[in-house]
């Protein structure tokens, strides 16, 4: 399996540096803590990234910041990545924001600032979980279409018969 990474977006250094300790702590064993200051960096940090061939599984980022928004840069990346799980975390989101990160970016989840460190860490290991099953059910499904195509050139490769018994 592929290396997996989370990325953090947020334009205020402090938080992003407190949201930095708190995955590390809990996930820096398994998984790679990459960080962006901006919508635009983290743009190009996915693509490096996956230029690497490393996967991300999880992208949280701020609403707030200047130049890309964050739903704004979480509709680009589910464009682009539908998989990645996306989470909004800010204290300063209107309604519209959400709901367009909702609608355009298929949000999995919304925390407020200040964070809960517990809750925080919860979502991000049902969302790295959700995507590790994401990720095995598309491999299972390739194996099942393969396995099914096997069969099928064996069938058509059986000659037809026909068995009469009295």
């Amino acid at each position: 399996m592929k290396e997996l990474a989370i990325l953090l977006v947020d334009d205020e250094p402090m938080v992003l540096e407190s949201l930095a300790e708190d995955l590390l702590r809990n996930f820096g064993q398994d998984y790679q803590i990459e960080a962006a200051e901006s919508g635009e960096e983290a743009l190009e940090v996915v693509e490096e990234l996956q230029g690497e061939g490393i996967e991300i599984a999880v992208v949280i980022s701020d609403q707030v910041m200047p130049g890309l928004k964050g739903d704004e840069l979480l509709s680009q990346i589910h464009l682009q990545y539908p998989n990645i799980l996306k989470i909004m975390l800010t204290g300063q989101a209107g309604v519209d924001a959400v709901g367009n990160a909702v609608n355009s970016a298929n949000l999995y989840r919304y925390i407020a600032k200040p964070w809960n460190a517990i809750d925080l860490t919860l979502t991000v290991k049902e969302a790295v979980t959700k995507y590790l099953q994401v990720k095995q059910l598309e491999q299972q499904n390739i194996q099942l279409r393969e396995d099914e195509r096997r069969l099928t050139q064996i069938l058509e490769a059986m000659p037809i018969g026909v068995a009469v018994h009295d």
